[in-house]
């Protein structure tokens, strides 16, 4: 018997030859999308952030429930989609979250440094916060923080790893990045 203070969180499994069939693993509550893993994360990884963000979750796999997520997910990595219609159940501070809702505005195929992130959401001292707001980003790809790089064009810091990073933006016809960046950040 669930709690009455419970909120169900339901999720899917989501594998894609992107990841070479590594899963993610999408959640959603009734509000709307609240977390995906990346490749290099488990169930596990799933599961505690539940815990330390929504507490009293109760995870539940649903995947009639989670269709739509991962069906956009699915079009986007296959080439078919450029931007995702999603609603969000997002859990973070406010800075995080402006970091976040600004992370929506980066085009597809385009990219911007964490300096040029920082002054976006009108921080532009704060670089360091920045990148690990973006690092903190509960649902890579569809908020789509792989579109940061360093001011040199290096690929840095990507939870998933840079080879992911790598793959995404090459995904969306954005090739000018210097791959000799690494998984730290450099701003």
């Amino acid at each position: 018997m669930m709690s009455r203070n419970a909120t169900e969180v339901y999720w899917e499994s989501f594998l894609h030859s992107s990841f070479q069939d590594q899963p993610l693993y999408l959640a959603a509550t009734e509000r709307g999308l609240c977390a995906i893993t990346l490749p290099n994360e488990s169930f596990a990884t799933l599961r505690a952030w539940a815990e330390r963000k929504i507490g009293n979750a109760v995870l539940i796999q649903a995947p009639e429930r989670m269709s739509a997520y991962v069906r956009q997910l699915r079009e986007y990595l296959d080439g078919e989609r450029t931007a995702f219609e999603l609603p969000f159940d997002l859990r973070g501070t406010d800075f995080q979250m402006a970091v976040w809702e600004a992370l929506t505005r980066i085009p597809f195929g385009q990219t911007r440094s964490y300096s040029e992130l920082a002054g976006a959401v009108g921080h532009p001292k704060a670089v360091r916060a920045v990148g690990a707001a973006n690092g903190a980003n509960p649902v890579p790809i569809v908020i789509p923080c792989h579109r940061v790089i360093g001011k040199n064009d290096a690929l840095t810091g990507f939870r998933g790893g840079l080879k992911v990073k790598e793959e995404l933006l090459r995904l969306e016809g954005f090739h000018a990045f210097n791959k000799n960046g690494h998984a730290r950040f450099r701003f």
